[in-house]
């Protein structure tokens, strides 16, 4: 996990709170900003909703996901919202957030709107609201919005007649009136696709039990170039399965990359050989930067950190090993031998001299890196004994055996 989250309320077009999450990099290296609407009765906390717009963070595409009105955490009343009162908040979502432009190291509104079932349907009709819009990417979508209809099964016809009733929808009762179904009625979404003039990529599970795969190729016709129609495997319709909404997030940040910016260069200052630490987050994690990289270094949970990267002698460790695979590959290349493939493991623990007189003196303790290297090739035992001797001069193993003087100066 490299993003973190954000609480983000904003006001919605009829001056209720909508209460969101924002998803960022946790590296601030944003690249472009998404926003996404849940599936039907669902909030921001379902399970493709959490998971998508987490990976999309981990990606770099900061991800705001929120609950619609009366729903979750915001104000209003489900009763009186609908489809129509969907493409409201999503367009407040995106004002919202490009009034939060200058937090986003230059983005604004989203430029990559992302839909799970009905929400996919509000995404394609909020588009033309947003010209920030680059890209649109739909999970599970209907083709048709009163499609959802379906799902209050013969309870659709008590509303209609007594114009509202209590239904039971995922195991929770809503108060549905026809204010609400009729909102459902008579979109114009076959229009909305036509002129779309966007990418439109359409993710949809073939064994989908809610909505069926023949509504996503009824978007497909409907739809502009440039598009495209993915079918998702061992996926159902909440991405409830194991590992799905992941994968449902690494395809769209993928297609993404081809109309969002190109992920920002590491930039800084630092003169080769320099590397650079920084504090960010809420407890140990670092971002270490070097002239051309950058990465995260971190405690794990179990010590109180957020284990978003590696611990400091975890970094040590592997820097040891692969300064030993390095050498032994270049050694091997000069003297032309047969090495194919070199793995190294290792492991650091403390222990306490054999002669030891005073167990409570620290500095009768020795640090202990045990190292385990397999090397594979067409090689003769005298040449794998020299390569394991070679081992021993590679210059971090050097520098580690070394006495070593660390100078600390004021910044």
């Amino acid at each position: 996990m490299t993003h973190k989250t954000e609480k983000f309320r904003f006001t919605g077009s009829n001056g209720q709170k909508l209460d969101g999450r924002l998803e960022r990099p946790i590296d601030g290296q944003i690249r472009a900003v998404a926003l996404f609407a849940h599936c039907f009765t669902c909030t921001k906390s379902s399970h493709g909703a959490t998971r998508i717009a987490a990976a999309l963070a981990d990606s770099g595409i900061a991800t705001l996901r929120f609950d619609f009105t009366g729903l979750g955490g915001s104000e209003g009343d489900f009763a009186d919202s609908g489809f129509s009162a969907n493409v409201q908040d999503l367009v407040a979502a995106a004002d919202a957030l490009r009034d939060h432009g200058p937090e986003f190291a230059g983005s604004s509104a989203p430029q990559l709107l992302v839909g799970h079932s009905l929400g996919g349907a509000a995404v394609i009709a909020a588009a033309e609201f947003i010209p920030e819009a680059r890209a649109v990417a739909t999970v599970g979508a209907p083709h048709m919005v009163d499609h959802v209809l379906e799902q209050l099964g013969t309870q659709l016809a008590e509303v209609e007649s007594k114009g509202e009733a209590v239904v039971k929808l995922g195991g929770r009762d809503f108060h549905v009136t026809d204010h609400f179904v009729n909102q459902m009625r008579g979109q114009p979404q076959s229009e909305r696709l036509a002129k779309l003039a966007r990418p439109l990529l359409i993710l949809h599970a073939p064994d989908d039990a809610i909505v069926p795969f023949s509504e996503a190729e009824a978007i497909y016709a409907d739809a502009a170039q440039p598009k495209s129609l993915v079918t998702l495997g061992n996926a159902d319709h909440l991405l409830t399965r194991d590992g799905a909404a992941q994968n449902v997030a690494a395809q769209i940040a993928h297609w993404a990359d081809g109309y969002l910016d190109a992920a920002p260069p590491v930039e800084n200052d630092l003169d080769a050989g320099l590397v650079h630490l920084a504090s960010i987050g809420n407890t140990f994690t670092q971002l270490v930067q070097t002239p051309d990289h950058q990465w995260l270094a971190d405690e794990p949970r179990s010590f109180g950190g957020d284990n978003l990267g590696p611990t400091p002698y975890d970094l040590l460790l592997s820097s040891l090993g692969a300064c030993t695979a390095m050498t032994l590959q270049i050694y091997a290349a000069r003297k032309k031998w047969s090495l194919t493939h070199v793995e190294v493991t290792l492991e650091h623990s403390r222990e306490h001299k054999a002669d030891c007189e005073d167990c409570n003196n620290t500095q009768n303790r020795v640090d202990i890196i045990d190292r385990v290297i397999v090397i594979e090739g067409d090689l003769d035992a005298d040449q794998r004994k020299r390569l394991l001797e070679i081992a021993d001069k590679c210059p971090v193993h050097k520098t580690l055996t070394n006495t070593v003087e660390i100078n600390t100066l004021p910044g």
